[in-house]
């Protein structure tokens, strides 16, 4: 599964991806707006860290998925927890 995390903290970016690749996802974190539309791709899950991401990030974001809007979580937190808890309900192994 291939998932997209917009926003979180710029640190935890490795960690979040990490997480992803133990649960055999693979991971894209765009914690800064630059390259979102070119770079995003067509991910099976977008997730939206809504505390620490701009709204031109989201609906840039937003625009250049294509995929179904079922497939896109929101969270107000950023921790690992979060995104623990997400996986477990989207990726499960």
């Amino acid at each position: 599964m291939s998932i997209v995390i917009i926003g979180g903290n710029d640190c935890m970016a490795s960690r979040y991806k990490q997480l992803c690749k133990e649960r055999k996802c693979k991971a894209k974190v765009f914690t800064q707006p630059q390259g979102i539309r070119e770079q995003m791709g067509s991910p099976d899950l977008l997730v939206f860290f809504t505390n620490t991401v701009s709204h031109k990030m989201i609906h840039t974001a937003t625009a250049a998925f294509p995929g179904d809007p079922s497939q896109i979580v929101r969270c107000h937190s950023s921790s690992m927890s979060a995104l623990k808890k997400i996986l477990d309900q989207y990726a499960a192994v």
